[in-house]
Formats: C-alpha cells, sequence, structure tokens
C-alpha cells in the first residue's frame, strides 16, 4: 500500500497520535525491531549529522577532486563577523549545509538524508533547530522520524533519484523532510507538516541535476546551502498560515511528472545545465579527467 499524506492525516486523527510515532510503528512493524532499537539506531545517526554539519566550519575541507572546498568556512567566518543580511540564523545554517557536502565530497562520514547530494540539508535544519531552541536529542530523534514519514510518501508516488527526476528529486525531497520536521519541532500539527512540505517541493520544482563531470560537488554544494534556506522559509510560510493551495501528495505526483518529462542530459548526466558551461568544462578537465 502507497503512503499518502492524507493516509497519514487521516489515520493520526483517528488513533491521536503524531507524524513521528507513525514513522516508528512502521518502523518497528517492517524491521522487528524495537522503539529503544530504532532509537539508537537515529541516535548514531544523529551524531554523524552532528559532526558533519560541524567539521569544515573552522578548517577548510577539500573534495577528493581538489576541484572544490573551503565553502563552510566562508560562510562561517562571514556568519561570524558580518552584520548579515539574512541573520545569523540563515546564515550559520548555510555554513552548516556547506560543510556536510563538503565533508560528503571528501568522502567523510554523512548521512544520506535522502541522498547524499542533498546530504546537508537536514543536518543543517536540525542544528539551526538544536542552535536557536536548544533542542532535545529526544526531539530531534522524533523529528528526523517525522522527516522519514514525509520521505515514505515521495518514495512511494516519486523518486529519491537526481538521475531520474532532477535535483528537484534530491535537494527538494530533502527540503520537504527537513520544512516538515521544523514545524514538528516548534509544536505544530501534522497539517502545517505537510503544508511546509508541499511549499518546500514547490519552491525548487524543475530544478535540474548537472553538476561537473558528474561528482557531487558543483552546484550541489550550493544548491545543500540554499536547501536548508528553503526548509526553513517553508517551514516559516506554513507555521504563518500561509494557504496551500496544493496539498503534499499533489507536489509529490507533480515532482513526478516534471521528473519523468526532464530531457536525459538534465538528470545528472552532467551533459546539461550548467555543467557544460565552457568554465566548468574547463574545471572537468583540470580536475576530474586530469589533462
Amino acid at each position: 500500500m502507497k503512503h499518502t499524506i492524507e493516509k497519514y492525516i487521516q489515520k493520526a486523527k483517528e488513533e491521536n497520535k503524531q507524524l513521528w510515532q507513525l514513522a516508528l510503528e512502521e518502523e518497528i512493524e517492517n524491521y522487528g525491531r524495537s522503539k529503544e532499537e530504532i532509537f539508537e539506531g537515529l541516535q548514531r545517526s544523529l551524531d554523524v549529522m552532528k559532526e558533519s554539519s560541524h567539521k569544515a566550519l573552522e578548517k577548510g575541507v577539500v573534495s577528493v577532486t581538489g576541484m572544490t572546498g573551503g565553502n563552510a568556512k566562508t560562510m562561517n567566518d562571514y556568519f561570524l563577523g558580518e552584520d548579515t543580511i539574512l541573520g545569523p540564523t540563515a546564515t550559520r545554517a548555510m555554513a552548516m549545509a556547506f560543510s556536510t557536502s563538503e565533508v560528503n565530497a571528501s568522502m567523510g562520514k554523512i548521512v544520506a538524508s535522502p541522498t547524499a547530494g542533498s546530504a546537508g540539508i537536514l543536518p543543517a535544519t536540525l542544528m539551526t533547530m538544536y542552535e536557536k531552541y536548544n533542542c532535545s536529542d529526544d526531539e530531534m530523534i522524533k523529528a528526523i522520524l517525522t522527516s522519514v514519514a514525509i520521505g515514505n510518501v515521495i518514495a512511494d508516488n516519486a523518486t529519491f533519484a537526481g538521475a531520474e527526476g532532477g535535483c528537484q528529486a534530491e535537494c527538494g525531497s530533502a527540503a520537504s523532510m527537513a520544512a516538515a520536521a521544523v514545524c514538528y519541532l516548534r509544536g505544530y500539527d501534522i497539517k502545517t507538516q505537510a503544508d511546509a512540505a508541499s511549499i518546500a517541493l514547490i519552491n525548487i520544482m524543475g530544478l535540474i541535476c548537472d553538476p561537473i563531470g558528474g561528482m557531487v560537488e558543483f552546484p550541489c554544494n550550493l544548491r545543500n546551502a540554499f536547501g536548508v534556506i528553503n526548509a526553513l522559509s517553508s517551514a516559516e510560510m506554513a507555521m504563518a498560515g500561509v494557504k496551500v493551495l496544493v496539498n503534499f501528495d499533489e507536489a509529490v505526483e507533480a515532482m513526478k511528472r516534471v521528473g519523468d518529462s526532464l530531457s536525459e542530459n538534465l538528470r545528472e548526466t552532467g551533459e546539461g545545465g550548467v555543467a557544460i558551461c565552457k568554465s566548468a568544462m574547463l574545471l572537468k578537465k583540470k580536475y576530474i579527467d586530469k589533462e
């Protein structure tokens, strides 16, 4: 049976439960593990997220190819020393998203959430909430489970793969999952969580996947930094009560249709978009082809 947000909302209403509880019950049923075992596993994932989102903030981390690196430190230095336009919360969030993206490109340990290419978004969002509101690890784990439920809907009705659906399927999905997690952490109901997820997905609808040389570096790192802002702003809109005229199930269906319509060179092949700009081709020759 396919997951839908409508089914989750109905079940939550009937059983007087929250989204994270429904996701937890499914994990217990599907994998035969206890609540304690699942929470222990998610604690390990959360610990990796904490480390990856901070590792590159003070010391520059360079990718395996040498093509990218150091943006997390650059962004964090800016956060520490400037009167930023977006304010410290957003600037710090972007720095943390860059950090995990750079750890991934350097072959460090990350949590694919839901993919390696979008792995900076959920950790940076969670760490933003941790730093701003002093959320406990238990609350963060429940937020992760909230994001799992959102991810279940996407996985069953669309895709997480950039090669199949473009970057909307990677960074869009991650931002949707993260936006719902934020709303949970702020005490909002499932409807608000779903609205936030829908807004985040709509905001990035149609985004192609065009990495230079096929490597998960650029523009992936920029999109991770943007993705956390998408997640936070989408959550703010939903919590403020901004009307969402297309529900999350419909947004996921739309993403699937758009992804299916993208030409092959716009889906992770490195043969379209910014990947074939002159400067990108020169970088590919220098750092990837080693010419």
